[in-house]
């Protein structure tokens, strides 16, 4: 009896899963139908965040600051004929080598059009606001991050800090949160060149109205997503999702705290921004926002 009890927990379980997941697609396309007219089409380059897996029939579009090393090195190890057995084994900057995964953009066309129509796609998402005060903790505020305070730093810091000292130019090291929004809004920012991945808008890495994703995973739901996909491809049941014991991570009280010293005026061109990221994966309005 407890058997089939289990089993009829299971079917539940999936069942609510599956109801769950439809929904998000039924929200996406929605909101794709009501704000976007004209289908473009895809070229390479909006393929190159697609990683590909062909033993599992597996697209994943990775986007920075939502577990996508640990989804990297998941990837590996279904992708690498037994090379990988754990993904913790794999280190993190191994598993950002572009060479050890491949993207759909290496493909030819005929093959991107075969694996888009029959791959499983899936795609994980995240607060919009949290995942950008993690981008903006980890490449701003830690002191390791040096190739990103020169690339981006100097240069935030040169255009909008008010006499900035010497050092801090020639640095970039210590970018405050609120220049770091001033830059995203200015509009020679992206004029110049497209955002770097960390703070791009999921809707423009992964064209999720134009590519359509089975799955839609949430880092709020990360470890049953996670475990849904692994199951739907069939993995080997020694395949684990790494379970993350990060105390550091960026929370919603962690992101109210950086938002406190942006004003209202700000905090609603940014919101303005990242707009189609809240409404495409239904993120509500956060509550410490002035812009009521």
């Amino acid at each position: 009896m407890s058997g089939i009890f289990l089993l009829d927990l299971y079917v539940f379980e999936l069942s609510s899963l599956q109801a769950t997941h439809q929904q998000r697609r039924d929200v996406l396309s929605t909101v794709c139908n009501r704000y976007t007219r004209k289908r473009r089409l895809l070229t390479s380059d909006d393929l190159r965040h697609l990683v590909v897996d062909d033993v599992h029939s597996l697209l994943y579009c990775y986007v920075p600051k939502v577990a996508c090393t640990n989804w990297k090195r998941v990837m590996m190890v279904l992708t690498g004929n037994g090379k990988y057995q754990d993904p913790l084994d794999i280190p993190a900057s191994e598993a950002h080598v572009s060479s050890n995964l491949r993207t759909l953009s290496e493909y030819s066309i005929p093959e991107i059009n075969y694996r888009l129509r029959n791959y499983l796609k899936f795609i994980f998402v995240r607060e919009p606001f949290e995942r950008l005060v993690s981008a903006y903790r980890n490449k701003f505020t830690r002191s390791y991050n040096t190739a990103f305070h020169k690339r981006y730093g100097t240069k935030i810091i040169q255009r909008h800090r008010q006499d900035p000292s010497e050092e801090a130019v020639e640095r970039g090291h210590d970018v405050r949160f609120e220049e770091f929004v001033y830059y995203l809004l200015d509009p020679q920012t992206q004029h110049e060149e497209p955002f770097n991945e960390h703070w791009e808008r999921v809707y423009s890495l992964c064209h999720p109205c134009i590519i359509h994703y089975d799955v839609i995973g949430k880092y709020e739901t990360l470890a049953e997503d996670a475990n849904y996909i692994l199951q739907l491809v069939g993995a080997d049941a020694g395949v684990k999702f790494p379970s993350s014991s990060k105390t550091t991570r960026t929370n919603d009280d962690m992101t109210a705290k950086f938002f406190r010293n942006i004003s209202p005026f700000y905090q609603r061109r940014l919101f303005n921004l990242y707009k189609m990221d809240y409404l495409l994966f239904n993120y509500s309005i956060p509550s410490y926002l002035r812009i009521r």
